[in-house]
């Protein structure tokens, strides 16, 4: 009888580990495709111009190359330059981001806030409508005087509705009103309840709007291409936008190209190679950021738990 239990057991483990297994297969498989893009981009910014030209793209270099990599560092100054400004905006845009949206979503989360309808309407409205581009330029030229400024580049979205509603939904299911109360009668002020009840029990929450909000203000060029004339005060991606625009008037200008080659006839003007290349010196530090942001992810949901 024990071996008849022992083999049934045994079928019953391996009929219950086959799902298990074609779901890790799957994943297995998903994140493969995931990869093999990023891959391919770095392959091809690595690969010779006419080699890519002839054979296609091909996820190992025909023939190897830095051509590109030194079609964009030639001003290496430049690029130095345009990181640290990113790096800048899109730390500091963040922090202050997330603080601003927390702040106005916790009123509007208080079922005893007499105005909250009233703000969250206020949010809900601007999500759906909006003031158009022009008096968005002349609100931020004219009447804030912020050309070649580096905060305008950061208080456009210091706060986006989305998120706001996203961090009061959050407040409202997962910071229980009982244990707001139980504070409030241990003497507790209400800024004293946000930042040490509030926001530790939130932390999931602001980690994914936190990852979000970096990789917004990470890949914003069209705010410099609005407000920035200033060539020490561009993003990185901006900085290959324009590195793009240059390639394209080269190539369509047979006169200019014609100059280079005068110069220098057996220079080849890097095209795909050097659109993978910007994409690869763009993505830069944000690689390392939703690393960053998964051990706040876990150590949310730690610290958050609520122990009956």
């Amino acid at each position: 009888m024990a071996t008849v239990a022992v083999k049934r057991k045994k079928h019953f483990n391996e009929i219950a580990s086959f799902p298990n297994f074609l779901i890790n297969g799957f994943f297995c498989f998903y994140t493969i495709l995931c990869v093999l893009p990023l891959l391919l981009v770095i392959a091809v910014s690595f690969s010779d111009e006419n080699s890519v030209l002839v054979d296609g793209y091909k996820l190992w270099p025909e023939k190897f190359s830095t051509g590109a990599y030194d079609f964009l560092l030639s001003d290496w100054e430049s690029i130095v330059r345009s990181y640290g400004v990113s790096i800048l905006v899109t730390l500091g845009g963040t922090l202050i981001a997330l603080i601003t949206m927390a702040l106005y979503a916790y009123p509007i989360s208080r079922q005893d806030f007499p105005h909250r309808k009233v703000f969250s309407f206020i949010m809900f409205f601007t999500l759906l409508f909006n003031s158009g581009l022009v008096p968005f330029y002349l609100l931020y030229t004219q009447g804030l005087h912020l050309r070649d400024n580096l905060w305008v580049l950061m208080i456009p979205m210091f706060v986006q509705p989305f998120f706001v509603l996203l961090i009061r939904t959050f407040f409202t299911h997962s910071v229980p009103p009982a244990l707001l109360e139980s504070a409030k009668i241990d003497g507790a002020g209400e800024w004293r309840i946000f930042a040490q009840i509030v926001l530790p029990l939130s932390l999931p929450v602001l980690a994914t709007v936190g990852l979000f909000c970096t990789l917004n203000y990470w890949n914003d060029w069209f705010l410099s291409l609005l407000f920035i004339n200033d060539d020490t005060l561009y993003t990185i991606q901006f900085r290959m936008y324009q590195a793009l625009l240059d390639i394209t008037f080269l190539s369509a200008n047979s006169t200019a190209y014609s100059a280079i080659l005068a110069q220098n006839p057996d220079y080849q003007l890097p095209t795909e190679t050097v659109t993978m290349a910007m994409a690869v010196v763009g993505i830069g530090p944000i690689v390392f950021a939703y690393p960053f942001f998964q051990r706040f992810f876990i150590k949310g949901l730690t610290v958050g738990a609520i122990k009956g």
